[in-house]
């Protein structure tokens, strides 16, 4: 987590630079576009407008009266009112007035100085909504004072048109009014995002151009679709970090559980095995000194000696069995094997404990069971175990019944008795190697932990299944299903 949390900040701070970056840049770029466009629309406008103004001075120079500043006005379509005063503020042309210059004339008047009649150079002045550019000229008598206004129509098509129709910028270029109305624009506006404007220095006062940018090519939306990327991608990271996490907490669970099972599986077979061996030891040291004088008496002690060394054997066959079944040497030899002498023979080596404890032993044996091709060993070690628990984890009934049938075409060992019972939860876990029930009247009884999944073992070679019903306190019932020879 601390390189991946180190991953992310160091990410999402570079990120917010490189944002800050690429608007930065973005903006300089927008502002040497608009800087040149403005350039380019003055230098046409003042090439185009010093042009007239040259022609002008001449038709003034030669006296040339109203109709030929009439004819000049004509061929100069940008050109869309002009006026002429003299030194004293008189209008001069044009000679017949329309509405609308009353208002511009007196705006003008009283624009225009003395000074500026004394240095002369140009001027722009506002009137309404027009921009007049005000210019000294010299005429044939005494110098006059010419105003003259743009038509918008012609402006548009050919300055604009001609010098920002053909930038090369994924940008969208405008021109922009006083008031800031956009006069001119290379593509449609709608949606479209401003970034910055540049005002003209000569010729438009207070009209700019301005530089937006396309719907959806925003860089600030740019930068948040990059977000949205690194976003993704570090949430999934996360979540591959965080499943690593989990599997490894459930494997490291897993694996303590699986070290305290095999702990408890060495404490619990030494005890197994030590019980047996402090019998036989007990009895054959008491034999040796003589003390039991009856032969019935040393006849008993002969068979305890006897049985608690076939229990010895059994936990230890149990754990041989285990080690070569884990390390994939144990191997099975099936052949046909009656069923009955099989059952009777488990059942005679536990006769002792059983009497000892005073159990009810009913073993139901159908008479027509047919041999079954099995390992005979393998399976009476697995029905050995069955009984064993049974005996183990009894009641205070203390019953066991142990069945042999044939049972929809398969054969059907089965062991039942009326102990402690199992929870259904742990039925499907208490076949797996070392788990024992976690109940407290199941931890008092020592067991190795490995036998039921020995008769699962055994019972899945042969083809077969192994299946339990039990409930708390009503006792067991396990059933082992071999196939009969022609359904293995």
């Amino acid at each position: 987590m601390a390189p991946a949390t180190i991953v992310a900040v160091l990410g999402y701070v570079s990120l917010r630079q490189w944002a800050a970056s690429a608007e930065l840049l973005f903006r300089e770029q927008a502002r040497d576009v608009a800087a040149m466009a403005a350039e380019k629309v003055e230098m046409m406008l003042r090439h185009t407008e010093d042009g007239f103004l040259d022609r002008l001075q001449a038709r003034l120079a030669s006296g040339g009266g109203d109709r030929a500043l009439d004819e000049l006005v004509a061929q100069t379509p940008l050109i869309r009112r002009l006026y002429v005063f003299d030194r004293g503020g008189r209008l001069l042309y044009p000679r017949v007035r329309r509405d609308e210059d009353a208002a511009v004339v007196t705006r003008l008047v009283a624009e225009v100085s003395k000074g500026f009649w004394d240095r002369g150079g140009k001027r722009e002045i506002v009137a309404g909504d027009q921009v007049y550019l005000a210019v000294m000229v010299k005429s044939r008598d005494e110098p006059v004072l010419v105003a003259y206004s743009r038509d918008l129509d012609v402006l548009r098509r050919d300055i604009f048109e001609a010098t920002l129709g053909t930038l090369e910028s994924p940008t969208i270029v405008a021109v922009l009014d006083q008031e800031g109305r956009p006069v001119y624009s290379r593509a449609p506006l709608d949606r479209a995002e401003r970034v910055l404007s540049v005002a003209f220095r000569e010729g438009l006062p207070a009209w700019r151009v301005a530089v937006y940018q396309p719907p959806g090519a925003s860089p600030r939306r740019a930068v948040r679709r990059q977000v949205a990327v690194f976003t993704a991608a570090f949430g999934a990271l996360l979540a591959v970090i965080v499943a690593g996490i989990v599997v490894t907490w459930r494997l490291m669970r897993r694996e303590t559980e699986m070290a305290r099972l095999k702990s408890d599986f060495v404490a619990n077979v030494s005890h197994d095995l030590k019980t047996p061996l402090s019998v036989i030891r007990m009895f054959g040291e008491t034999l040796e000194m003589g003390r039991v004088t009856d032969e019935t008496g040393r006849q008993e002690y002969y068979r305890v000696i006897t049985r608690e060394s076939e229990r010895l054997s059994r936990l230890i066959d149990n754990v041989l069995d285990f080690s070569r079944i884990e390390s994939g040497r144990r191997t099975y030899t099936r052949l046909p094997t009656a069923v009955e002498p099989l059952v009777r023979e488990t059942l005679e080596a536990f006769e002792y404990p059983l009497a000892q404890q005073g159990f009810k032993v009913e073993a139901r044996i159908a008479s027509d069971l047919p041999e079954v091709p099995m390992d005979a060993d393998a399976v009476g070690q697995a029905l050995a175990n069955l009984i064993d628990n049974a005996i183990k984890y009894s009641g205070d009934t203390k019953a066991i019944a142990v069945e042999a049938a044939v049972v929809d075409g398969r054969l059907a060992l089965t062991v039942a008795d009326q102990g402690i019972g199992i929870p259904a939860a742990e039925h499907a876990r208490i076949f797996e190697k070392f788990y024992r029930v976690g109940r407290s009247e199941t931890q008092g009884r020592r067991g190795s932990g490995v036998g039921l999944a020995l008769v699962r073992h055994v019972v899945e070679v042969h083809g077969g299944r192994v299946t339990v019903e039990s409930r708390p306190g009503e006792g067991s019932r396990f059933t082992l299903w071999l196939p009969l020879a022609g359904h293995a």
